[in-house]
This record gives C-alpha cells, sequence and structure tokens, in this order.
C-alpha cells in the first residue's frame, strides 16, 4: 500500500527490476480493505500476481504443523490429535480452470460462464517431483489428491504422478478422491505427510488443513519456478483486520516462518531454516503470544516483542 501512496503503482517497475534480479523474494502482507473497489491492477495484491507471472512461478508450498503449546486451539478434539499434525501441501499453481480461459455468455438458459480444466504431463511432473523430493527430507511418504473417479484431467494427473512415483522407489504414494481426503484430514490428521494436488483442490484443502489448527498466522507459504527462484510471504498474505495495523498487534510468526523456508528452499541453508524454526518453537512452547493466539495462561506480547523474543532465541539456539 505505501508503494501506491506514493508511486500510484503496487509494483513499479524498478522494484520489479530488483525482484527479478534476485534468487528470492520475500513479500510481506498486502491488501486493504480502502483499495477493494479499485481496479485490480491498483490494488496491493496485484504486486503478487504480476510477481508471479514474471517469475513464472509454478507449485505453492504450505507447511503446516501443531505446536504442543497451541493445542488448545484446535477446532479438533485430543483423540484426533493424538498422532500429531505435521504436513506439507504441494500444489500446483500453473494449471487447472484458475489458469484457463474464463468464457462468459448467454445460452439457453440465460447468462453462463465456465472455465476449463487444463493440465499437461509436464505440469504435473514439476508439482509431483517436488512433491517426492521434498518427502525425502521428511517421513517419505506422499498423498496424491485428485477426482478420477469422474474426471479426465484428474485422471491424466493420477497416473503421471504414479509414473513420478517409480522414481522415488523409497516413497510410500497413496490417492485419495478430494472429498475423502476432507474427511480423512479431520478424522485423522497425523497420518498424513505431503500433500500433491492441483491448482483448485490444493486451494481449498490447505486452507482447511491450516485452520485444523487453530493458529492460521504462524505459517508460511512458498511459490517456486523451474530454477527454484521463490516468493516467500506469510501463509495468510491479507491480514483481514486493518484495525490491528500500524498497532504492534499483528502476529509476526508467519513472515519468520517465511524467511526461514526461503532460507532452506531458496539457498540450501538448512541449518540457518531451522534454528528458526526451533526458535519459534521455543518461544511458543514458553507461553509468548499475540493477541491473536493468546489465551489464558499466556504472556501476552505485541508484534515487537514477540520478533524480538525469537530473535534472541535464534542467538540461543544458533
Amino acid at each position: 500500500s505505501s508503494s501506491i501512496e506514493e508511486t500510484g503503482e503496487p509494483l513499479p517497475k524498478e522494484s520489479l527490476k530488483k525482484c527479478l534480479q534476485a534468487d528470492a523474494v520475500l513479500l510481506g502482507n498486502t491488501g486493504l480493505e480502502k483499495y477493494k473497489n479499485e481496479p485490480l491492477t491498483k490494488r496491493p495484491e496485484y504486486a503478487l500476481l504480476k510477481l508471479r507471472k514474471k517469475l513464472g512461478v509454478t507449485t505453492n508450498l504450505r507447511p503446516v504443523r501443531l505446536y504442543p503449546a497451541l493445542m488448545e486451539l484446535s477446532p479438533l478434539n485430543k483423540n484426533a490429535l493424538s498422532g500429531g499434525l505435521d504436513y506439507l501441501f504441494v500444489r500446483d499453481i500453473a494449471g487447472g480452470v484458475f489458469c484457463s480461459a474464463k468464457v462468459q455468455g448467454n445460452g439457453d438458459g440465460g447468462r453462463e460462464a465456465y472455465e476449463y480444466e487444463y493440465y499437461n504431463e509436464t505440469i504435473v511432473r514439476k508439482t509431483a517431483y517436488t512433491a517426492f523430493k521434498l518427502a525425502k527430507s521428511r517421513k517419505n511418504k506422499v498423498t496424491n489428491l485428485d477426482k478420477s473417479n469422474v474426471l479426465g484431467s484428474s485422471r491424466l494427473w493420477r497416473q503421471t504422478v504414479q509414473q513420478v512415483s517409480e522414481d522415488f522407489p523409497d516413497v510410500e504414494l497413496e490417492h485419495l478422491y478430494i472429498d475423502n481426503a476432507a474427511m480423512e484430514l479431520i478424522r485423522n490428521p497425523g497420518r498424513f505427510d505431503v500433500f500433491v494436488t492441483s491448482n483448485l483442490f490444493g486451494d481449498i484443502i490447505s486452507d482447511e488443513g491450516t485452520e485444523l489448527t487453530g493458529t492460521p498466522y504462524l505459517y508460511p507459504s512458498a511459490e517456486l519456478s523451474n530454477t527454484e527462484q521463490g516468493i516467500y510471504t506469510p501463509n495468510q498474505l491479507h491480514y483481514p483486520d486493518e484495525s490491528v495495523i500500524g498497532k504492534d498487534m499483528v502476529n509476526p510468526i508467519g513472515m519468520i516462518a517465511a524467511a526461514a523456508q526461503m532460507l532452506r528452499l531458496s539457498f540450501g541453508l538448512e541449518a540457518e531454516a531451522g534454528a528458526i524454526e526451533e526458535a519459534i518453537r521455543q518461544v511458543l512452547a514458553a507461553n509468548i503470544a499475540t493477541a491473536d493466539i493468546w489465551h489464558k495462561g499466556k504472556i501476552l506480547v505485541g508484534t515487537k516483542e514477540m520478533g524480538k523474543r525469537i530473535a534472541d532465541e535464534i542467538e540461543a539456539v544458533s
């Protein structure tokens, strides 16, 4: 928003040039209510849309974990959470209905609109390879989500994911229909590790998975190109309550976790990323909380104090 106020553009040419030259882009929260009626090209979120196109990102990663100190904020009961909750959504963002031609017109039933759910083997392979590669550094399990019982695009998706799995014989692969997976994610979230799925299904199921923790502002999101040049953001990119902006109330953990993900995925700095993530765990275990995750027994702090506590803990664990 500051860019719009200063230059009239969400992403000035000079800023875009710097982003294209960088190995990674770390992007903070975007979108404000006061811009909602402006043309898309004049809204803050247009900066992200333009970056996605210029960088050619193809795959979205959203890791989610349940922090023990915040377990009671989850809408799930303790029985469902007995196996823990730590998974990664790997979602295509290059194909599907979001990236197809939109058609609107008039038909026998009045006004009509539809999109094409388009996929090809190349698009699916890019996403699947990312999922299997990341699974090797986790629990060696991938769950593919599709609707191949009724959709031809999903049958292509499943067949291609199965083919990619042959290059990763040590990684277990299971296939679930997306509707069944939505139920299983609530019934037994601890059984999952890495999900791989299409654009539309991934957009929905990753939001479900994040909300099962009850703490949606704690997680990062990454969008990677073929060269692993990435855009890193908080998972909940559009902060919903403008009344807290500028008042030292916003939870910074999603942004800090995004920086850790950037170090790991774009720069290969695993130890440094792990130190940041461990610092977040330690601070939350010490019952430090911003307003969005506060409840009785927690120590309420603001944005700056939460950031300082995590920074101090990084130094302690490094």
